[in-house]
């Protein structure tokens, strides 16, 4: 079920810096902001209108959903941009996210269900396994509270909505969600449980691998 959506980007944190180098920035966006612009004049104040404020050359190499928290990477030099968008292209980057999803998921699985976009219901994505993109997702129950569950997502892929779907695909949507979420699962939360936790790329210029990792902002 679509929902009503309005644009209400948060205030603070205005930009939160994690690591910065002659290559690479990295941020942790908060959940309810956009990665990059919308085509409204009123979707402009996003993640990267407010670290090219600070950072004019920055180019976003990936991109979080609007509700989705975590870790975000900018490239601040060309060459940089494009050894970083390799790495992901390739799938050297290693991602983990946490989720909160509702019922008692299995102690560990995956998801292999390819992608496409629903042409009848932008933004949605949909399984489709005649003309969708290939998804990969590993998971891991953390814990369950009797009624929802605590979740490690490793994405091998980085589709569109690919946790939110998966995750509904098994029945377990994530708490919050307003595009796949019934209205139980919905209501349980005040914003999409979804953070990227971890990230893992490697400097484009020495070849370090480099390693950032949240706290958690919600259990």
């Amino acid at each position: 079920m679509q929902r009503p959506f309005v644009y209400n980007p948060p205030a603070e944190p205005w930009l939160d810096i994690l690591y910065l180098d002659k290559d690479i920035l990295v941020v942790n966006k908060p959940s309810g902001l956009l990665t990059n612009p919308g085509r409204a004049e009123d979707m402009q104040d996003c993640l990267l209108s407010r670290v090219q404020q600070q950072f004019p050359l920055a180019q976003l190499v990936h991109r979080l959903d609007m509700s989705t928290s975590g870790l975000v990477v900018f490239a601040l030099r060309r060459k940089a941009e494009a050894a970083l968008k390799q790495q992901f292209a390739s799938r050297s980057v290693k991602k983990i996210y946490r989720a909160r999803v509702w019922g008692k998921i299995a102690e560990q699985g995956m998801v292999n269900a390819p992608l496409i976009a629903d042409a009848a219901k932008p933004p949605l994505q949909k399984i489709c396994e005649k003309t969708g993109k290939a998804a990969l997702t590993h998971f891991q129950r953390l814990s369950f509270d009797g009624q929802s569950s605590l979740v490690e997502l490793r994405p091998v892929t980085g589709r569109s909505h690919q946790l939110r779907v998966h995750m509904q695909s098994l029945g377990h949507p994530i708490l919050g969600d307003a595009f796949y979420a019934h209205d139980e699962a919905y209501a349980a939360a005040p914003r999409l449980l979804l953070q990227a936790l971890c990230l893992e790329v490697y400097q484009p210029y020495s070849s370090q691998l480099l390693r950032f990792e949240l706290e958690p902002d919600f259990e």
